[in-house]
């Protein structure tokens, strides 16, 4: 029997990744507000923040639909819901999307050549037969190296094409910014934003089999 995942996410990157893996998720997107989320929690570590906010953008669905249940979920929620968040963390300190050029271009001139923390925190709500049947969560982290060779022109290159702005610590490893990664040391998908291994170990606490999401044909 196929499960349904619903992602509390637009992020392009999560969902490649799950398609890869041969998932088509629903796309239910949270619109929680992470900067506001994050300034009203109390002083926490940089796993701790990624985990609750992957763990309010899956709630916020769940409450949207409760308040709203024939908004744009034309169906009732059937299965999992996802939330993600991701940030990077260098030197003891965590940056986010950078979203302006210029904070983009300074980021990558501190960290070329050095290596920082990459946390992607999981949230996963068991709504099947529409109703909520139990939560967990977990965090995958990986460091990730960056090449020392990386040339001023490269860096404004790479910025200019706006990629870096929307995604956290300015890079990926999926695209445009694949070539400035020298080595990652971890699961390679907790970079990207989504672990599917940690997403299958999470499942498996409800006793569901990772295939049961196979809906996609590769």
């Amino acid at each position: 029997m196929t499960v349904r995942l619903y992602l509390a996410s637009t992020s392009p990157a999560r969902l490649a990744t799950l398609r890869a893996v041969g998932v088509e998720p629903i796309l239910l997107p949270s619109f929680v507000d992470e900067d506001a989320a994050v300034a009203a929690a109390p002083p926490t570590t940089p796993e701790e923040t990624v985990l609750l906010l992957a763990r309010l953008k899956a709630e916020a669905v769940v409450g949207r639909m409760l308040e709203s249940p024939d908004s744009e979920m034309s169906a009732p929620i059937d299965g999992f819901i996802l939330g993600g968040d991701s940030m990077f963390e260098l030197d003891g300190v965590v940056y986010g999307k950078p979203h302006l050029p210029e904070i983009a271009i300074k980021r990558w001139k501190l960290q070329r050549g050095r290596e920082g923390q990459l946390h992607s925190g999981h949230w996963l709500i068991d709504h099947r037969g529409g109703q909520v049947g139990g939560a967990t969560g977990a965090v995958s982290t990986s460091t990730v190296r960056f090449a020392s060779d990386i040339s001023d022109a490269e860096i404004d290159a790479y910025v200019a094409t706006g990629e870096p702005l929307q995604v956290a610590g300015a890079f990926t490893i999926d695209s445009l910014g694949a070539p400035f990664i020298a080595e990652v040391r971890g699961d390679p998908h907790s970079v990207v934003g989504l672990s599917v291994a940690l997403v299958r170990q999470l499942l498996l606490e409800f006793d569901v089999p990772w295939h049961s999401l196979w809906n996609r044909q590769l």
